[in-house]
């Protein structure tokens, strides 16, 4: 008997990528000393003792075993628009967010609103690969807009002009950036939210990274723009600046349009995002802003520290650095990114993720994820890379 089909548009796809790299570093023998963990995006300290406690008390409260608002507890939801409006000088409400189980659902719970199967929407290249692999297995058509080292891998407008020419619904982009670091100055990202307004596009602007940026400055100025809740969405995870990545929690900040038409989507997948971290994260938010700027200067240290690294390695190239993340031009260029970082974790305990998993056109590249390692870690890396030969 024939084998009952799955859906191709997911079948076709490759497995996550993260868990193979994991596999390489499994096979280290640990000659040159502990292994160094640069692959996934994680903060390397722990989360404040207070926020601990607080989940805690949350997850053994009786009042959040139960269903919750599907656009976010309303206590969340304040503090986090009370944070927006502070942080861009503009007013933004509860009525503005929807709370979401992790960043990487709000974009698809975002994308589903606004695009659907026979639709385009573009991304960057390189591109961050879980937001590529969701518009594939929705069917919908992916558009690039090729970004080079040349520039900083930061986008050129008339490049974005091109794409829009091209009929997509929306543009996606990560700034801070995932994978390269590169930060979109706020001239820059209003320049090309006035391009997609007068197309008539969305623009997606996943913010993560947000947080790591250098105290004082704002990212930009998009929600000044009046009539931003007609083509504007901006995303957020709590994941990396309260050190939560496995209670799944992030946000999206829309007209309340918008945030209507994403309840319907996030009704079907997964009617509301978990309570206990919504609960603490909402008492965090105002009381733990001290803590997190300390990290946010711990974060801009180790970049110093891989900089420094880096200046020490000529035949490594450092083409984008910023927020959690390097974008490193390897040396050996008759060998696949995937050969390159396989070996650099199995013989010289390094992990890291190849370029071409953010793009075919990225082989020359690897992604250094550095926020998971201190400063004194992240010296090593000069001994090691620079001793490191794949032969």
């Amino acid at each position: 008997m024939p084998s009952a089909p799955f859906n191709p548009l997911v079948s076709r796809l490759s497995p996550p990528p993260v868990p193979s790299v994991f596999a390489w570093g499994r096979a280290y023998d640990g000659a040159s000393g502990p292994l160094i963990d640069l692959s996934q995006a994680v903060p390397g300290y722990p989360p404040h003792p207070d926020m601990l406690a607080w989940l805690g008390e949350a997850a053994a409260s009786k009042a959040c075993a139960g269903y919750g608002p599907i656009e976010g507890e309303d206590a969340l939801r304040d503090a986090y628009a009370a944070e927006m409006a502070e942080i861009y000088g503009a007013p933004v409400t509860a009525a503005n967010i929807h709370i979401t189980s992790g960043c990487n659902q709000a974009f698809m719970a975002a994308v589903m609103a606004i695009a659907g199967a026979g639709d385009r929407v573009a991304l960057t290249d390189p591109f961050y690969f879980n937001q590529e692999t969701t518009l594939a297995m929705l069917g919908i058509g992916r558009e690039l807009l090729p970004l080079d080292a040349a520039d900083g891998f930061v986008p050129r407008l008339e490049r974005v002009r091109e794409v829009l020419a091209r009929g997509v619904k929306a543009i996606a982009l990560v700034t801070p950036n995932n994978p390269t670091g590169a930060v979109y100055p706020g001239p820059l990202l209003k320049d090309i939210f006035e391009l997609c307004r007068a197309a008539g596009a969305w623009l997606i602007l996943d913010e993560t990274y947000r947080d790591f940026l250098p105290a004082g400055e704002r990212p930009h100025d998009l929600l000044s723009v009046a009539g931003w809740e007609e083509n504007l969405v901006l995303l957020y995870s709590f994941s990396k600046s309260f050190c939560i990545p496995g209670h799944r929690l992030g946000a999206v900040t829309a007209g309340e349009r918008t945030v209507a038409e994403i309840a319907k989507v996030m009704d079907n997948l997964q009617i509301c995002a978990p309570r206990a971290p919504q609960a603490a994260v909402a008492r965090a938010i105002p009381a733990l802003k001290q803590w997190r700027n300390a990290n946010r200067t711990e974060i801009l240290a180790r970049t110093a520290a891989l900089r420094a690294v880096m200046a020490r390695l000529p035949a490594w190239k450092m083409d984008s650095l910023g927020a959690y993340f390097a974008f490193i031009r390897h040396p050996f260029g008759d060998l696949t990114s995937a050969e390159v970082a396989e070996m650099l974790a199995r013989k010289a305990g390094v992990l890291c993720l190849p370029g071409a998993y953010f793009g075919e056109r990225q082989e020359a590249y690897l992604r250094f994820a550095f926020a998971n390692a201190d400063a004194a870690t992240i010296a090593t890396l000069a001994d090691r890379l620079g001793g490191f030969t794949p032969a």
